[in-house]
């Protein structure tokens, strides 16, 4: 299952640190051990359902519990029968040495 989240937090950040709820976020998908990216307006990660659904709740929560007021997070999912793609089979032509 490959899925990508876009949290938007009010307010982003505090006065020390400008995005540091999303930065929790994004941490919360590091210590996780899934493989990730990390893009301008989102993180991608990959994983087995179960543990990337609970991620995605995770994600979400971390904002708020850093600090933001309140939160939206979009989310797309992608999932086949048989497994599917990967993140890299998907974008590996288009990465840059």
């Amino acid at each position: 299952m490959i899925v990508e989240i876009e949290c938007l937090p009010d307010p982003p950040g505090n006065a020390g640190n400008r995005y540091a709820h999303v930065e929790a976020a994004i941490a919360v998908i590091e210590r996780s051990g899934l493989a990730y990216s990390v893009g301008a307006l989102g993180t991608t990660f990959e994983g087995p359902p179960d543990r990337v659904w609970s991620l995605l709740r995770a994600v979400h929560e971390a904002c708020l519990a850093s600090g933001a007021t309140s939160l939206v997070s979009l989310i797309k999912v992608a999932q086949a029968a048989d497994g599917g793609p990967t993140m890299g089979d998907l974008t590996a032509k288009y990465r840059h040495a």
